[in-house]
């Protein structure tokens, strides 16, 4: 089969490298890739949002499968587009991505189906949310209502904090965000679960535990994802079945009544308050970096997966995983989540140990001139499989020290609740 896999980042080289694995793969495109992806595939050079250009490319190379990485092509539409024409996608359509692209939309569907959420209000502007915050009770949970790259989520412990929030969100800090969200502050312990549902079946597709912030302990500012861990250590039979019950399937029959199927992977984020599940959020696709963390512990060919999925025939296939712990750290740029220097280089690619449990994901890379150069916040991806997540992050801490990158910085904490030594 021939493949294309849209995005750029960390999850897209994951993606790319399973799928590269595949029996059933012959060629793969990634659209635009990056330096890691151009191992493994041919990178596109074509803008994500030109679905017109991308069709172009797909039909003249007779692509066999698209596979989405990213939310925003997906919020815009481009597996309606695809469909439309006789392009076998991978992915949720439109209106189904909606529970990324509007957290409003997502929390009108908690509201009708009992989900189980923390209470909210939704503001049109800086002046009204000013006027709530005055008698607010903090901690208060802001978030912009469009998509902001996993970054329009603030966490403000009093008013002066959730002040600056507002001022941030409608002065365009994320785009032209229409709406404010405003949500009760849970207290819990945070969660990432994933499934993969072809509109009819649902199966699990792992779990792991994101961090956000951009400084040890789970501090600072936000991030796209400083590292993640998988499993996540509070999952638990018990647990699951409220997730699928309570949470799950009553977003997936919401959707269903709305006149469409979810297909494509549905990853939630989730508070877990004594063993409860609390949906925080949902993305439209797999996590980054928890996708990542999760793809290299999968025993089952990543093609006939997403095939039975597209083919809605999930169902028939049995989806296997290795009994491994799974850890990332993410390599950044100095000054990420802020300023950062771009079109830095890196080198000793060639120095780092890599085998069947210790793996590099490109994120921000690009390939120039023989030379591998970071241009993004978040650069690299170190992935590592053991027994023991403490042995894992040892691996990991031990290839970054060999690329010796003075220009990068990452947290040494990753997985230090459930790494005790």
């Amino acid at each position: 089969m021939k493949i294309a896999i849209l995005g750029s980042g960390g999850r897209e080289h994951a993606l790319a490298f399973s799928i590269s694995n595949s029996k059933q793969t012959k060629e793969i495109y990634c659209i635009p890739g990056n330096a890691g992806t151009s191992k493994i595939a041919q990178n596109i050079s074509i803008d994500l949002n030109d679905f017109k250009k991308i069709y172009k490319f797909l039909n003249k190379k007779k692509i066999d499968l698209v596979v989405v990485g990213p939310e925003e092509p997906l919020v815009n539409g481009i597996v309606d587009y695809l469909e439309k024409l006789n392009i076998k996608v991978f992915g949720p359509n439109k209106l189904a991505s909606q529970l990324e692209g509007s957290k409003i939309f997502t929390k009108k569907i908690c509201k009708k189906y009992n989900i189980p959420t923390a209470s909210f209000g939704v503001f049109k502007n800086q002046e009204e949310s000013n006027k709530y915050i005055e008698t607010a009770k903090h901690p208060l949970v802001i978030k912009a209502d469009n998509l902001a790259a996993g970054k329009g989520v603030y966490i403000c412990k009093n008013k002066d904090e959730s002040f600056s929030a507002v001022k941030e969100i409608f002065g365009g800090k994320f785009g032209d965000a229409k709406n404010i969200l405003f949500e009760e502050f849970l207290e819990g312990e945070e969660m990432s679960y994933f499934i993969i549902t072809d509109g009819i079946t649902i199966k699990n597709f792992g779990s792991a535990q994101d961090h956000k912030r951009v400084g040890e302990g789970d501090t600072g500012k936000n991030t796209g994802g400083m590292g993640a861990y998988s499993p996540s250590r509070l999952m638990n039979e018990d647990l699951e079945k409220k997730i699928l019950k309570k949470i799950i399937k009553p977003t997936l029959k919401g959707i269903a009544e709305l006149g469409t199927k979810y297909k494509g992977f549905l990853y939630a984020g989730l508070m877990i308050v004594n063993n409860e599940p609390y949906l925080i959020e949902y993305n439209v696709r797999m996590g980054d970096p928890e996708c990542q963390t999760i793809v290299p512990k999968l025993n089952t060919d990543i093609v006939d997966i997403i095939l039975s999925c597209v083919n809605e025939k999930l169902e028939e296939i049995n989806i296997l995983w290795n009994n491994k712990k799974s850890i990332c750290v993410v390599l950044c740029s100095k000054g990420y989540p802020e300023v950062y220097k771009k079109n830095v280089e890196i080198k000793n690619f060639n120095k780092l140990i890599l085998d069947n449990n210790n793996y590099l994901f490109h994120a921000g890379t690009k390939n120039e001139n023989n030379q591998i150069l970071a241009i993004g916040g978040r650069v690299l991806n170190f992935v590592s499989l053991s027994d023991d997540f403490f042995e894992g992050r040892k691996n990991i801490h031990s290839n970054i020290e060999l690329l010796n990158w003075n220009e990068g910085f990452f947290r040494k904490d990753i997985a230090f609740k459930v790494i005790k030594k």
